[in-house]
């Protein structure tokens, strides 16, 4: 029988979850940056006469790029955090000796950035 198995699945599971959450932020980045390519490969095929849509101007604008670039780097780093957390709490639970609780600043700054990164596209959205 594994000593603490559950404390180490729980850790594992969270792990993956992390992994997941890493892998879809990735994906909506992607989706987005890519997205932006096409309507500037739009645009430029069917020439000046679709730029002047409503709301194009919009969509195809480099904040698209940037902000696809963004969220995949983001997802990345994400994913980052989770591995350092995971080995971090994986030791701690091997550990023999009393177990200390974890400090939450790098859960605050991270939580500070979705927050930020939530606020800054739900306003250029509205903006635009």
């Amino acid at each position: 029988m594994i000593r603490d198995y559950a404390n180490l699945a729980a850790n594992e599971r969270t792990f993956l979850a992390w992994i997941r959450t890493g892998v879809a932020i990735i994906a909506l980045g992607f989706v987005i940056e890519r997205f932006n390519l096409f309507l500037l490969a739009m645009a430029t095929e069917a020439g000046a006469a679709t730029t002047t849509l409503p709301g194009f101007h919009r969509l195809s604008s480099p904040t698209g790029r940037y902000g696809g670039m963004a969220l995949v780097g983001a997802g990345v780093l994400l994913i980052a955090v989770a591995t350092i957390r995971f080995l971090h709490t994986a030791r701690l639970l091997e550990d023999e000796v009393a177990h200390r609780p974890q400090k939450t600043h790098a859960t605050l700054v991270l939580l500070s950035g979705v927050v930020l990164c939530v606020a800054a596209f739900s306003a250029y959205l509205a903006i635009g």
